[in-house]
């Protein structure tokens, strides 16, 4: 599957993997469709990728995704591919006393949010040749990081959901394809950095051609860096692989 000359809609592509994900795919000569729940985030990205279209929406909410579903099919009717990639991480001590509000923000915006912009937009997509939806998870699907319990659960819950849309999906004109990120110099993970010892990342502009390359290799899952040996770890030795991120990821004394 050739990435050129699609229409490409990406959630949460302001920064991060998504804006370079947006920046690469338009110099292949893609029609990029991008959202963002921040309107200065998106005037900065306006500004640096004018070749681009950004949106202001939100994959935590279900009336915002309908009228996004509007929006986009009017103005871009050969959309064909959907890369869900919006996503927050926090660190959290499960036993600190804390409300239960907000606990689930992970959940609302990693794993619903994917779920919910699949369920609006599949129909259309079925109707396109060679459609593809990406759902951008993470290697901590295969093992968690502990100070990060909800955003690996709901990273782990959105690799299953990927493999079982795939099956669903394999008579139907729309790929699915998993895309599970290591560590990457993102916004996302640099909150974490000051507090971890020094752990390597890759570079964003690495982990997209990556994925682009594993697009269009055929690639169902794309495990860049660490990702594939965290597979392995996961199924040969879990017990070891998650000491392991315990030891990986301990705080600077």
């Amino acid at each position: 599957m050739k990435l050129a000359g699609r229409t490409i809609l990406i959630t949460g592509a302001t920064s991060g993997i998504g804006f370079e994900l947006a920046k690469q795919l338009v110099a292949l000569g893609n029609t990029v469709v991008v959202t963002g729940r921040d309107p200065a985030k998106l005037a900065k990205f306006r500004e640096m990728l004018p070749n681009a279209h950004a949106l202001q929406s939100d994959v935590s909410d279900l009336s915002a995704i309908g009228m996004l579903y509007v929006t986009v099919t009017a103005q871009f009717p050969g959309l064909d591919t959907l890369i869900n990639n919006a996503g927050i991480m926090r660190g959290l001590d499960l036993n600190a006393v804390r409300a239960s509000e907000g606990l689930t923000d992970e959940i609302d915006i990693n794993l619903k949010g994917p779920m919910r912009m699949v369920q609006q937009f599949l129909p259309y997509l079925k109707t396109r040749p060679n459609a593809l939806i990406v759902n951008v998870s993470s290697a901590l699907a295969y093992v968690p990081l502990p100070t990060s319990p909800v955003y690996s659960a709901s990273k782990a819950a959105l690799h299953a959901y990927t493999r079982a849309l795939r099956v669903q999906l394999r008579n139907t004109p729309v790929k699915v394809v998993e895309l599970l990120p290591p560590a990457v110099d993102t916004p996302l993970i640099t909150q974490f950095a000051k507090e971890m010892s020094g752990q390597k990342t890759m570079r964003s502009i690495d982990l997209a051609r990556k994925a682009i390359e594993g697009i269009e290799g055929g690639r169902e899952e794309i495990r860049p860096g660490m990702s594939g040996l965290l597979m392995v770890l996961s199924r040969i030795a879990p017990h070891f692989a998650l000491q392991q991120m315990v030891k990986a990821f301990q705080p600077k004394h």
